[in-house]
């Protein structure tokens, strides 16, 4: 969790309402349902990115239940946004994976993967830090990861971060205030 925390105040450290980090940019990823998408198809809509993984045994599903609720509350100003959930767990997070995981928050939600290589370049984008903790033996159970929410204009310009343990009606308000 400290990882998560430090990396969050990384993000931030810095910005003035007049200087905004160099946060995000162009990725080519593979939706959940298998088609191969760029940054550029969802131009047009608010994206709402976050980085994490279907076993992620807390922050992850308690994030995207946040997101799922943030887009009832919303309500019909929710067609402005897009939630991405992009894992970081690309060896086991195929796309088949990533819809029944997602899909089981909302409906909404698109879950995006890629080769180890795509997914490296995306979290470089984000400053996304993805460590998996190696226990005795060799065996990988959990990903410590920054947990972080992005928010990114219909133009594809990065607007803000929203810390990941934000309620659903607290991301709500965060969101309409940026979104108008």
């Amino acid at each position: 969790m400290l990882l998560l925390t430090a990396c969050y105040l990384w993000l931030l450290g810095g910005t003035t309402p007049h200087s905004v980090p160099a946060i995000g940019g162009p990725f080519t990823l593979t939706q959940d349902n298998g088609q191969v998408v760029t940054d550029r198809n969802f131009r047009g809509r608010y994206l709402l990115i976050y980085f994490g993984y279907t076993s992620c045994p807390d922050i992850c599903p308690t994030t995207l239940s946040a997101i799922a609720d943030a887009i009832d509350i919303l309500g019909t100003r929710a067609e402005q946004l897009q939630p991405l959930f992009i894992t970081v767990d690309p060896i086991h997070d195929t796309p088949a994976v990533l819809r029944n995981y997602v899909r089981s928050f909302s409906p909404h939600v698109i879950g995006l993967t890629g080769s180890p290589a795509e997914i490296r370049a995306v979290e470089h984008e984000y400053r996304i830090t993805a460590v998996d903790e190696i226990r005795p033996g060799g065996r990988s159970d959990t990903i410590d990861h920054t947990a972080v929410l992005f928010l990114v204009a219909p133009d594809g310009r990065y607007v803000a971060p929203f810390p990941a343990t934000e309620s659903g009606a607290e991301l709500a308000r965060h969101l309409a205030s940026y979104m108008g």
